[in-house]
């Protein structure tokens, strides 16, 4: 074996691409969990279903159901995206009193210390009320000078600004995207140049920093701003630390820099599809800063990318997840009221197939994301950075959510596309492409991150082996890539192998922990045959295309999507026995499992149909799936049962929406909404009735039976009791309110022109 390791390991050392330092740092930032055991092929399942279930404290609760309601109360979301472009001085006050801006600093420096888990569930209550009000709150507390200072500020750093940020005497930003850069953020050309300056009356080691910086969030009211640059040395004038020759290059710095410091600029403010929270560009040249100001000191200049790369991990697992489970929360709640309570052709229109084709989706898509969100923020609280979960949830949460807005928005029709006061909806339809954008673009997470991160991270031999192809020491490179590599190919077999068999034995004989519930025993018996069909088809991809796989981004995107969607099932099935196995959810996990199952078998036939090798194709199709595809489109009958479960009051509806903001007040939307379902639903009966007897002909020459005014021809003819014309008077007002449509006059237009 030595003989062929050999010629193959100096071959591979030829081919290797070089790796910058910024991009071994990305791919070695943050840790991977359960998503590598399913690329190992043969997932352990007492892993996952031993994970501890998330779950808030008593402090958490409290501050979720008192202050989070009373932030949400003090927003009115019209006001803030059509008027005052901003929350109102009292939300700022209280957001800034109650210690929004420092739920994630620990309570010795006076911030919540709140779990990731309660910063989710936060997050994604704040989100079913107002964006701008979410995402003042959630960017404080993800990437930024907080969490930095965190993880690797001083002493110093942390004791000075760290209670400042919980108190909310201080408001960070943090300034990284350049307009000439944008997702290539590595690129960035703001630069810093070590000097020597004048600060504070003394002669100091700084540097000399020049920014340019858009699509900065809070920056148009920040007082401290976090800054990354690319720091250069080029006198020398740095301490030399560690082995190798000095660099001129120090690398991508993060440094902190309040924004009275003399230089500083501020830009005028963005308009980010009416959400109007507040984000804006930052500017400066030559800005002359001392060496403290990097975050964590000198010692960690050119550390800046690791630093944002763990940091981002984390943020992005929480934050976007958090927000748009929030908005698909929102949807599933308000448009199933609206689907029950809205009747044409003399049915609620939740009753017809096509409505209710949406509502299904509306209600397993939010089922699946929020599923995902839980299970993200859980591996915070365990101690992870989730470099690799963090992106899928990023991106599956973001188009899902997108699916989800676009489902509500077609239900509700004429009410949805005409905004004002009274439109629930059409806000986070404007809004939801901002999350399809930020923090990495979902076209370049799917086709360039899932699976190109997702393959060094979690396969389990592949980075072993470039790490030995790139030790300086040939002999302890060859050593170490002999012992990976026969492993790795080891490691192929047995999954083809294993593929194989399941494959045609429909995966019945795979083993299943005593602790998988019985309605899931077959999911995890096929998640574990995809398991191992993707573990092999990823090798042969990986041997075939070599390092054009990169180049090759439809191919790299489907093998991200079939990691990411066995992901997003796992997370589905862990949620179901966090629940405690609630029978009536299953028609929604069935629904999205199933659909997801489905969708992998779309990404793997992609992978296959396009593999350059006709031969190679067939027979890895008939090595993989030697009856035919297993799965179809989930049933109709199935999809019935989970739309049926958004159109009235449950235990089910209220977990599947546990955290939106359910105002009190009739003259609100959402409250409306809430007060005509039930209504609705107490005047079943009598609307019968009147149905009855319209049908028989009692109101026949009565001008009043029409929809508007059936009531009272109801009542005239002796069909209603007072007090069912009383309840169903009030249920058609109710009603009315919730159809209704926003006017405006022309002041009201000059007004926003001005």
């Amino acid at each position: 074996m030595r003989a062929l390791t050999a010629p193959l390991f100096r071959a591979y050392r030829k081919m290797l691409p070089p790796m910058s330092d910024t991009e071994r740092e990305a791919l070695e930032a943050g840790t991977v969990g359960w998503e590598a055991e399913l690329f190992r092929g043969d997932p352990d399942w007492q892993k996952l279903f031993g994970l501890p279930a998330p779950a808030l404290t008593p402090e958490e609760q409290e501050f979720l159901e008192r202050d989070t309601n009373e932030a949400c109360r003090l927003v009115d979301d019209w006001k803030v995206t059509q008027s005052d472009f901003d929350l109102s001085p009292e939300a700022w006050a209280f957001l800034k009193q109650r210690g929004f801006l420092g739920l994630i600093i620990p309570k010795r420096y006076g911030g919540k210390g709140f779990s990731a888990f309660a910063h989710s569930q936060i997050v994604t209550r704040l989100s079913t009320r107002s964006s701008a009000l979410a995402v003042t709150v959630m960017v404080p507390n993800s990437l930024g000078p907080g969490e930095l200072l965190l993880r690797y500020g001083t002493e110093t750093q942390k004791n000075h600004y760290l209670p400042r940020l919980a108190r909310g005497e201080e408001i960070p930003a943090f300034a990284l995207t350049s307009p000439w850069a944008g997702s290539d953020a590595a690129a960035i050309p703001d630069v810093g140049i070590v000097c020597r300056g004048t600060w504070q009356g003394q002669e100091v080691l700084g540097m000399r920093v020049t920014w340019d910086k858009r699509y900065i969030t809070l920056a148009p009211v920040c007082t401290l701003l976090g800054l990354a640059f690319r720091l250069h040395d080029p006198e020398g004038l740095l301490p030399h630390h560690g082995p190798g020759p000095r660099r001129m290059d120090v690398g991508i710095t993060c440094a902190l820099v309040p924004r009275s410091h003399p230089g500083v600029e501020i830009g005028h403010r963005h308009f980010p599809l009416n959400a109007m929270f507040m984000n804006g560009p930052t500017r400066g040249h030559d800005v002359f800063m001392p060496l403290d100001f990097i975050i964590g000191g000198p010692a960690m200049a050119g550390q800046g990318w690791r630093m944002l790369m763990e940091s981002l991990a984390a943020g992005r697992a929480i934050s976007l997840p958090s927000s748009n489970t929030g908005m698909a929360q929102l949807t599933a709640r308000a448009v199933g009221a609206y689907a029950r309570v809205r009747a044409q052709f003399k049915l609620p229109i939740g009753r017809f197939e096509g409505v209710e084709e949406a509502l299904t989706r509306i209600g397993a898509n939010t089922y699946l994301m929020d599923s995902l969100r839980r299970f993200a923020a859980g591996a915070v609280d365990q101690g992870q950075q989730p470099a690799v979960l963090s992106a899928m949830a990023k991106y599956h949460v973001t188009e899902r959510a997108r699916q989800v807005v676009n489902d509500g928005m077609d239900v509700i029709g004429g009410k949805g596309i005409c905004l004002g006061p009274s439109n629930f909806l059409g806000r986070a339809y404007q809004q939801i492409p901002i999350g399809i954008t930020v923090e990495g673009a979902n076209i370049l997470t799917r086709s360039l991150i899932l699976f190109g991160q997702g393959a060094l991270r979690c396969h389990p031999y592949l980075l072993k082996e470039m790490n030995a192809a790139r030790d300086p020491d040939p002999e302890a490179g060859l050593e170490a890539f002999h012992k990976a590599l026969w492993r790795h190919v080891a490691h192929t077999f047995k999954n083809g192998l294993r593929a194989f068999g399941m494959g045609l034995t429909g995966s019945h004989f795979v083993s299943v922990p005593d602790s998988v519930a019985p309605q899931t025993r077959r999911y995890v018996q096929q998640l574990t045959r995809y398991s191992a069909a993707f573990a092999f088809l990823s090798d042969v991809a990986l041997l075939v295309l070599g390092g054009g796989l990169k180049r090759r981004e439809k191919l790299s995107a489907r093998l991200g999507d079939i990691h990411a969607l066995m992901t997003l099932i796992s997370a589905t099935l862990k949620r179901f026995e966090d629940d405690g196995r609630p029978e009536a959810d299953l028609p929604l996990l069935h629904w999205a499992v199933w659909d997801a199952m489905y969708r992998a078998q779309q990404a793997f036939d992609g992978v296959i149909a396009n593999m350059p090798l006709r031969g190679l194709a067939r027979l890895l199709h008939r090595l993989l799936f030697p009856w035919g595809y297993p799965y179809v489109v989930p049933s109709d009958d199935l999809g019935h049962e989970a739309a049926r479960l958004l159109l009235e009051p449950s235990p089910t509806r209220d977990r599947l929406t546990a955290c939106c903001h359910l105002p009190q007040n009739e003259t609100d939307p959402v409250g409306a909404l809430e007060a005509a379902l039930t209504a609705t639903l107490a005047t079943e009966q009598a609307d019968t009735k009147l149905r009855d007897a319209e049908r028989s002909g009692r109101f026949t020459g009565d001008p009043r039976a029409n929809v508007r005014d059936l009531v009272e021809a109801g009542l005239a003819a002796g069909v209603l009791t007072p007090q069912e014309h009383a309840a169903l008077t009030r249920r058609n007002q109710l009603r009315d309110r919730v159809i209704a449509v926003d006017e405006f006059d022309g002041s009201h237009w000059q007004e926003a022109v001005r």
